[in-house]
């Protein structure tokens, strides 16, 4: 069940009086949990950075979701982060936390945004999550050196800086312009009965839903040890550009390494090779098989 406003300020205030944890006492409490199965240490370490959880949901309330449900996302992300946390990885729950905390509040924006799907791939999300941005700036780009950009050759230049295929630009542009309409509103000819009426239930069955978790978490393993087999420039980039909620720029990347745009480009490409031959010999599976899972 969602919070009610007073709920959410009871976590919030409760949260922001939480412990701050050191790396030492972070790493017993992990342990701990890990080991032992202690459920007053996972306590105490979802706890103390529920802090965390909820200044990330904080950042999703431009897209319309109700921020009480935003934390519980929030929340629902920072568990899953404590049950698959390896403490004996050398880093911080912190760092690792951030990334099941995002994952859980997109997926739900994600969700509940329109009644229109949006997707769920990789590309999509990117898309989705930044395609306003990213316009407004080539946009900006252009008047300040006197350009008008036609809608084709913006998109394509969307496709390029966000690294997505340019059929995926369109589509999700389309859908960020349509407008939702209310499943209450009744048919023309049809007196009396709404919309709603004739959707069909699309929601799993239990079984399904069990399955489906366990095969994302198997997934996850798949692509968490076929990153381990990049150099750390590959990875930097690959995490940079495909991990990012805000995916850095194939310029901003370069300057930072003191290579060229087209040079990143190649090591990208060159470590998404690696990436689906190690996950092709590991699993047995090919890469875009993977990708849909």
């Amino acid at each position: 069940m969602a919070y009610d406003e007073t709920a959410m300020r009871t976590v919030t205030k409760q949260a922001m009086g939480a412990e701050m944890l050191d790396a030492e006492t972070e790493l017993v409490l992990a342990r701990a949990w890990r080991n032992d199965g202690d459920e007053k240490a996972l306590h105490r370490l979802v706890n103390a950075y529920m802090r965390l959880a909820i200044s990330m949901a904080s950042k999703y309330r431009r897209y319309g979701a109700p921020m009480p449900d935003l934390i519980q996302e929030a929340g629902v992300g920072l568990m899953k982060a404590a049950e698959k946390f390896d403490p004996d990885r050398g880093v911080r729950f912190s760092t690792y936390a951030v990334w099941w905390i995002k994952a859980s509040i997109q997926d739900y924006v994600m969700r509940n945004w329109s009644m229109v799907r949006t997707g769920s791939t990789s590309s999509q999300k990117a898309l989705f999550f930044n395609l306003r941005r990213v316009r407004a700036k080539l946009e900006r780009e252009a008047g300040a050196n006197g350009e008008v950009l036609d809608s084709h050759r913006l998109r394509e230049m969307i496709a390029e800086e966000i690294g997505v295929p340019l059929r995926d630009v369109e589509m999700m542009d389309a859908r960020l312009a349509g407008a939702d309409f209310s499943l209450n509103a009744q048919q023309a000819g049809e007196e009396g009965r709404e919309w709603l009426e004739t959707l069909e239930d699309e929601a799993p069955q239990a079984d399904e839903t069990v399955t489906r978790r366990a095969d994302i978490d198997r997934v996850r393993g798949w692509l968490a040890d076929a990153l381990n087999t990049l150099n750390a420039r590959e990875r930097m980039i690959i995490i940079e550009r495909k991990l990012r909620d805000e995916p850095r720029t194939l310029e901003s990347l370069g300057q930072e390494l003191g290579l060229s745009k087209e040079r990143i480009r190649q090591l990208e490409a060159q470590a998404l090779t690696k990436l689906r031959k190690r996950l092709e010999t590991v699993t047995g599976f090919a890469a875009e098989t993977l990708a849909s899972a």
